[in-house]
């Protein structure tokens, strides 16, 4: 148990500084193979700056230096320039949405047409088929209770260019003396053991980790690698599952970014929880943080079968409302380091036009997702994760409401942000900012309170009807 302990905690941690990395101290020179990365994803940047007829791209927000001229902004009378949020409810052509019907037929069809062509890209049409092999099981003990757990490998069809392999990896985890299928939280994270140099360097806190309090419930979890199905850079959009439907050629402006990718890899996972008898798989959830809570947030607004989502610390390019000035902005995503997680469309908001200028923003991201439940996540900005914005965050639940309320669910309940460890979980949208930095941990028991209303393991559900 100590050595699972142990594991979360580093994966939790190698997150943090992967994602925030760019906020801190500077940085260890980069080592060749990292320039050579950096390298090659300036120039395919520059490559779609070229075919956008981009000149120039404004610079985005200093994280690191309060006293640069391009500082983040952590000031709130500073963080609204663009107080009029596009109306989830309005039809392109003025109509007003009136009813479910107009909103499933006309008006969210509209909506993910926009992300698809500005913010996210388009999926090929026929992707590969996906054949999953079992590559070992074992035999463990988690939070007392006896469980398998089942490591896969996802091998995706190349006969389109056989010179691109893609592997997604994914690890499952079921209680061993269900009597049936069980829910299962799936999470967007590290199948493989940290590096021991890297390993080294943390020490686990106490309590229970999250696969332990999910367990507890009676439940499954999963991990699922993203970067088994996408590398989490430019240089790699040649290879992977982009690379693979495009043959090894550039991106066009349309095309997929990695968040997408990374949520169609999600989709394909729940493809394969469908085939096993151990798993409930019209109540699975879905879980990431940071970047992989951008990608969560994805994946639960294009896959309805995903049942509930815990999206923590997205911030920007996730559940981050663009049209606000604080921590990181559209310029940051657009940057060599980030720009691969969007569509090539979305640099034209970094440069000849502005945030007011998109289609669509973050809150009509959640309201795809109606009715089903998610859950907004985020830490104190005094503690690490100003930089994601929490209450950009809020206010996109906020700004879903309406259309959660025209499908018969429940909102937010509230529209002033509240203050810190304020549980909002009595609606079908929820959120918390915790006191802790930029980490799920603090919330986890909270988003199992949430979501225990929408996973009901089978046997319990039977009982109660």
């Amino acid at each position: 148990m100590n050595a699972m302990r142990f594991s979360f905690h580093l994966v939790v941690r190698a997150a943090m500084i992967v994602s925030i990395g760019r906020l801190a101290a500077p940085q260890t020179p980069p080592s060749p193979e990292m320039q050579r990365i950096q390298q090659e994803s300036a120039a395919d940047r520059q490559k779609m700056m070229d075919l956008l007829h981009i000149t120039s791209l404004r610079q985005g927000a200093n994280g690191r230096d309060p006293s640069a001229p391009n500082a983040a902004n952590y000031d709130e009378s500073k963080a609204n320039p663009y107080p009029d949020l596009p109306d989830p409810l309005k039809m392109n052509d003025g109509r007003k949405v009136t009813s479910a019907k107009m909103w499933w037929a006309k008006r969210r069809p509209e909506i993910v047409e926009m992300f698809d062509r500005e913010i996210y890209g388009r999926v090929p049409k026929n992707t590969p088929k996906v054949t999953w092999e079992v590559t070992s099981a074992s035999n463990e003990t988690v939070a007392g209770a006896p469980v398998i757990t089942k490591h896969l490998i996802g091998h995706v069809d190349n006969s389109l260019d056989p010179e691109i392999k893609v592997d997604i990896e994914l690890n499952l985890t079921t209680p061993a003396k269900a009597t049936g299928p069980v829910p299962v939280i799936m999470e967007f994270g590290f199948t493989r053991p940290l590096p021991p140099a890297i390993a080294a360097r943390f020490t686990p806190p106490p309590g229970p980790t999250w696969q332990e309090q999910v367990v507890a419930k009676g439940w499954g979890y999963a991990v699922l690698s993203p970067t088994s199905i996408q590398a989490d850079n430019g240089a790699g959009l040649t290879k992977g599952i982009i690379g693979l439907m495009n043959k090894g050629q550039p991106r066009k402006p349309d095309d997929w970014g990695a968040l997408r990718a990374w949520a169609w890899g999600a989709s394909r996972a729940l493809d394969y929880f469908e085939t096993n008898k151990g798993v409930d798989a019209k109540h699975v959830g879905i879980e990431g943080h940071s970047r992989y809570g951008k990608a969560t947030a994805v994946a639960m607004a294009y896959d309805s079968r995903f049942a509930v989502a815990f999206v923590s610390s997205s911030g920007e390019g996730g559940l981050k409302l663009n049209r606000r000035n604080w921590g990181e902005l559209v310029e940051n995503l657009a940057a060599a380091n980030e720009y691969h997680w969007m569509a090539g469309n979305f640099l034209k908001y970094a440069g000849p036009l502005h945030w007011n200028d998109l289609p669509v923003d973050a809150h009509e991201l959640v309201a795809l997702c109606a009715p089903r439940p998610v859950f907004i996540s985020a830490g104190a900005t005094d503690k690490g994760d100003g930089w994601v914005d929490a209450k950009g965050m809020f206010l996109a639940g906020v700004g879903a409401g309406p259309v959660y309320r025209l499908l018969g669910a429940k909102d937010l309940g509230t529209t002033e942000f509240p203050p810190i460890e304020t549980t909002l979980i009595d609606g079908d949208i929820g959120f918390r900012q915790h006191s802790g930095g930029h980490t799920p941990a603090p919330n986890w028991p909270t988003f199992i309170r949430f979501a225990e209303r929408y996973l009901q393991p089978a046997s319990a559900r039977k009982a109660s009807e």
